[in-house]
């Protein structure tokens, strides 16, 4: 397979996708943490919420560092704003319908897509750090791994926190706080395995 050349520029539109994702985070989180019905949900995505906004942080120092405005929109960015904001009017509807069990399953679905997106976006600034070339590599490379460790936390916890308020929801026996909080799962591997040991933790309980 022939070898492409970087491509600056869609670099730099990950770049703004990425901070655009995590302005979107933040307000996603805003609205999810009203959602909560769990206390200890709650105080997970309040932590999450902290760590988001420490992300925009690492983001802009990287735009400033890398000579970037992070104002400068393009039609990707405006997609991904488009879609924060679905998602957090979503979780409002959800809450104004007056059924708090419902809005927090909401939440969570809707804290998932957004995490996707966001894994995804340091999934790509990390492979780009490792296998790209000029300047910018050490400033991806940082940032990356200031930021990798709480994305794949983000993500993969609130799924499980989603699949057993799910479980709840449809009158089954749930695992709260889910496999993978227990256990503190920090890898997609690991997060299987939580799923595949739920049913030996409901049984010690």
């Amino acid at each position: 397979m022939a070898k492409n050349a970087q491509d600056s520029a869609q670099v730099e539109e990950l770049l703004y996708q990425a901070l655009e994702t995590e302005l979107g985070g933040i307000q996603v989180y805003e609205t999810a943490i009203r959602c909560a019905v769990n206390d200890d949900l709650r105080k997970e995505w309040t932590e999450y919420l902290d760590e988001t906004r420490t992300h925009r942080k690492v983001l802009l120092n990287v735009f400033q560092e890398l000579g970037l405005d992070p104002d400068t929109s393009t039609p990707g960015r405006k997609v991904v704003g488009h879609i924060g904001k679905s998602l957090v009017k979503a979780m409002e509807m959800a809450l104004a319908a007056g059924d708090p069990a419902a809005a927090e399953l909401v939440a969570g679905e809707c804290v998932v897509l957004a995490e996707t997106k966001d894994h995804l976006n340091w999934e790509l600034i990390g492979h780009v750090a490792k296998h790209g070339k000029g300047p910018q590599v050490k400033v991806l490379q940082a940032a990356f791994e200031a930021v990798e460790q709480d994305e794949d936390h983000h993500l993969y916890h609130t799924q499980g926190w989603t699949r057993e308020l799910w479980i709840q929801s449809l009158g089954f026996p749930a695992v709260l706080p889910p496999p993978e909080e227990i256990k503190q799962i920090e890898t997609a591997i690991g997060a299987s395995r939580a799923e595949q040991a739920r049913d030996q933790m409901l049984k010690k309980n």
